[in-house]
């Protein structure tokens, strides 16, 4: 997928969602229940049980989806995630090495940043945006807002603190997309199953952030 297709989705999704699953079973349950309410951006991270299963399987059973992967760390994590089939790649920090391997493999690569200086050091190495992380230690909103003047060029994802009620905040201060988890995902709605749950969830976040 090339950069500048992966941003006009970004552009027209706004909002990504991430699993983080204890068994497969239960993140490819929580993939679908996203997807019924309409999200269709969704990364596996990478220390979820058998993360390489459930992106392979989800590339089957959600073909409108873009599934990816994140919390890669290191070379040979990337190098499977590519391999079983991830579409987009997010890593909670700034390696130069992971962003110049996803760029010969034409596979967006969002790393982590969260100061000025590792935000525009990831983006001139080559990321398709950066992902700000974690949003909430540095201000929430109005960090993405007051990083728009000197960095406004660069796409930003703010993850580590975006919920339902405040996606569309950040989104309205800058951020190209958000990166939503636990609010997503709230453990009563997991431990009961609740995937209709998770599903009013997503539709209600889509919703919100596209009203």
């Amino acid at each position: 997928m090339s950069n500048q297709f992966w941003l006009k989705v970004l552009e027209q999704e706004r909002a990504i969602a991430v699993i983080r699953a204890h068994s497969w079973q239960q993140g490819c349950e929580m993939a679908k229940a996203v997807a019924a309410g309409g999200m269709k951006l969704i990364e596996i991270t990478w220390n979820s049980d058998r993360p390489e299963k459930t992106i392979s399987y989800l590339r089957h059973e959600l073909p409108d989806c873009q599934i990816g992967t994140g919390t890669l760390l290191n070379l040979e994590q990337m190098e499977m995630a590519i391999d079983s089939g991830a579409e987009f790649l997010f890593t909670p920090h700034t390696d130069l090495s992971l962003i110049q391997a996803a760029v010969k493999a034409n596979i967006p690569i969002i790393p982590g940043a969260l100061s000025p200086t590792e935000i525009v050091t990831a983006w001139q190495a080559g990321a398709s945006c950066v992902k700000v992380f974690p949003i909430q230690a540095v201000g929430g909103v109005n960090y993405i807002r007051n990083l728009q003047g000197p960095l406004g060029n660069i796409p930003l994802i703010p993850t580590g603190g975006v919920t339902l009620k405040n996606a569309k905040e950040f989104l309205q201060a800058g951020a190209i997309a958000v990166g939503l988890a636990g609010d997503l995902f709230p453990q009563n709605l997991i431990t009961q199953a609740d995937w209709q749950g998770i599903s009013r969830n997503a539709k209600k976040l889509m919703q919100q952030i596209k009203d």
